[in-house]
């Protein structure tokens, strides 16, 4: 056995290297590994991170501090390593002692611990000693306290009396004698008065410092938060930067493609034309050949008669003059489309050259200028037009499309007018098309004012664009057609997402990144912010409208009562239960069932819904002076429908407006 514990000794010994920090190059104290699989002390590691936080032996980069935790079993190797170290060197490592408790002795038998001090005897006593003073009345006017280590503290100096008093004025203890003499006319008190009421200041200032401490964790929460909300804002505007940003190029890219297409098709035109020329001059060159050699036969002819008599005459070809056609690629087409790149390169050339803040007053006063020389407002992306129709997506929702052209012009004269001014027709080049699109484009990041001509060309649309609207309804542009079937709503504070905040007695929704203390409920949308009204329609005509903060990032719509609240199809129109118009980046879509059609935007600030609930179709307006439809959908009652609202972007807002 003796063998045994040498040989162990002696093996363990030999570890001395693998047991040594590779830093200080001493016995490891308290080790520590790290990811990379090396152990150093802890405190030498930590020294040497300072700006970064790699392995001293292997140089691993780590991106993040490591967790640091102790080595337990390499900790108990190193101890026990130290052990047989000393017991090899015949010395044994003392442990440190532990701090003795002073014992106060009782004054009589020097032997026992004391139970208390009596301050009037000046003496401390076990429990045996103090029974006289528990016992006997003589000493019942005796002041017994807590044991007192040195009781020379508690005497005065001056007087060799018990300092029972405590001069508040001087702030120390005193005897009676004091407080007679050099302490006359001093406000005193008694020592645990005193403590009380220095216990009692301290308390306060903790309670006071709790109070500090707590707003400035507080503070540093709320920074924190703020600094998440950056972070997740700043995810949000990049995102919707790029694709804003990626719709543009696929509209240059398709522009560009058109382009090209475009001078394909002349060079193809042009070179039809020249083939056909060659074809018919290379046989007029065969047939005047052909001629030359019967020319040069009847030169051979020997037989003066035979010579004589016969003819010739020269072929038809000879009648059509050659000529080389002037065939270029400066078609007006070609030209208008190299004119239209070269102008658009400029535009954005110049535009680009500004400073962020000065693009979009540039855009506008360009677009000004625009509409005073006359030019369309199609070319400026101002003109208005509704959505065509488009076909069935489901059985269920047979149709979905917005007010289809009227085939004769309406019977109104003012309109009829407005509709031969070639200044409001949509035919226009390809060009301006091109450049109204990316106005209207360039717009929607945050051109706010409203363009000139708008509200002419929005009216001529409405005129001679918009059959699909109720039979019931006489003139679309006519509100008060519409607000005699108005409605009151509010919104329904069960379903509203915990991001949903809402006010102004239920008839505001705002989304922010905080969570509101809504209570859990299965009505509630869990996943969408999302809210629905606390009213719905199985049966009649209703009409309201809701005033939109922004178009980007809302959704307006109707949705059933069983709609899901808590998956991830439970977004207005990415399911059966449910359709909407929604606003996203510069795109206006409406959808059903996860079916998407596109629409033109037309920016309103105020949106009309009026829903059929007899003929199943809700159909959406663009309210100004009067009431644009822009899209209709067509659902079968099977049960009552809410309205419905999706509102994504924090800041934005949905107002139920007050119908007059």
């Amino acid at each position: 056995m003796m063998a045994e514990a040498d040989e162990s000794g002696f093996s363990l010994m030999s570890l001395e290297d693998e047991l040594t920090c590779s830093i200080c190059l001493s016995t490891f104290d308290c080790p520590v590994t790290i990811p990379c699989g090396h152990n150093f002390c802890q405190n030498c590691l930590l020294a040497t991170w300072k700006d970064s936080y790699s392995c001293p032996q292997c140089r691993t980069l780590f991106a993040t501090r490591p967790e640091l935790k102790k080595n337990t079993v390499l900790s108990t190797v190193v101890e026990t390593f130290r052990v047989r170290s000393y017991k090899t060197e015949g010395a044994v490592p003392s442990k440190p002692e532990k701090k003795k408790r002073h014992v106060i002795r009782c004054d009589t038998c020097m032997e026992a611990e004391a139970a208390q001090t009596c301050l009037t005897c000046m003496a401390s006593f076990c429990e045996e000693h103090l029974r006289p003073h528990r016992e006997n009345p003589i000493f019942r006017l005796h002041q017994l306290a807590s044991p007192v280590g040195d009781l020379m503290e508690r005497i005065c100096t001056d007087h060799h009396k018990l300092m029972e008093l405590f001069c508040t004025q001087h702030q120390r203890p005193i005897c009676s004698l004091c407080l007679q003499q050099v302490h006359k006319g001093c406000s005193f008190t008694s020592p645990e008065e005193q403590r009380s009421k220095k216990e009692m200041d301290l308390r306060e200032k903790l309670v006071f410092l709790d109070g500090k401490l707590s707003k400035n964790e507080s503070v540093i929460s709320q920074m924190r938060a703020m600094q998440n909300k950056l972070r997740e804002s700043a995810i949000h505007r990049k995102s919707a930067l790029s694709a804003g940003y990626q719709q543009m190029r696929d509209m240059m890219t398709k522009e560009e493609g058109d382009a090209l297409k475009a001078v394909d098709k002349e060079v193809e035109t042009g070179e039809v034309k020249i083939r056909g020329l060659i074809s018919k001059f290379s046989e007029n060159v065969d047939n005047i050949g052909k001629a030359k050699e019967e020319i040069l036969c009847l030169l051979g002819q020997s037989q003066t008669l035979a010579f004589l008599q016969t003819s010739f005459n020269l072929p038809q070809a000879v009648t059509y003059d050659p000529y080389s056609p002037r065939i270029t690629l400066e078609s007006k087409k070609v030209v208008q489309v190299e004119a239209f790149a070269l102008t658009l390169k400029n535009y954005l050339t110049e535009i680009l050259k500004q400073p962020v803040e000065a693009r979009i007053p540039k855009l506008i006063g360009g677009e000004r200028a625009a509409s005073a020389s006359g030019h369309s407002p199609t070319s400026l992306g101002t003109y208005q037009e509704f959505e065509p129709n488009i076909p069935p997506v489901t059985p269920r929702f047979p149709r979905s499309h917005s007010p289809a052209p009227l085939a004769k012009p309406a019977p109104k004269k003012k309109p009829q007018k407005l509709a031969k001014n070639p200044s409001l027709t949509t035919e226009s080049s390809p060009g301006n098309k091109k450049l109204g699109k990316s106005m209207e484009n360039l717009q929607e990041f945050g051109v706010k004012e409203k363009p000139r001509g708008r509200p002419v060309a929005a009216e001529k649309n409405e005129v001679t664009e918009t059959t699909d609207i109720p039979s019931e309804i006489s003139s679309a542009e006519k509100r008060s057609d519409l607000m005699k079937y108005g409605t009151v709503l509010n919104f329904d504070q069960r379903t509203a997402h915990k991001r949903i905040e809402l006010s102004e007695n239920f008839t505001k929704a705002t989304v922010s990144d905080e969570h509101t203390n809504y209570s859990d409920c299965p009505e509630r949308f869990a996943v969408c912010s999302q809210v629905l009204a606390s009213k719905g329609f199985s049966a009649g005509r209703h009409y309201w409208e809701v005033r939109l903060s922004s178009n980007n990032f809302i959704g307006i719509g109707l949705a059933y009562s069983s709609i899901d609240r808590k998956g991830p199809t439970s977004r207005l129109g990415r399911n059966s239960k449910s359709w909407c118009v929604e606003w996203f980046n510069v795109k206006l879509s409406a959808w059903h069932n996860s079916t998407e059609a596109v629409l033109v935007n037309p920016n309103p600030k105020r949106v009309g819904v009026l829903l059929d609930c007899e003929e199943g179709k809700a159909t959406f307006y663009n309210v100004a002076d009067r009431a644009y439809p822009f899209h209709s959908f067509s659902f079968q009652s099977a049960e009552a429908v809410y309205p419905a609202f999706w509102i994504f972007s924090s800041g934005s807002y949905i107002t139920l407006c007050k119908l007059q």
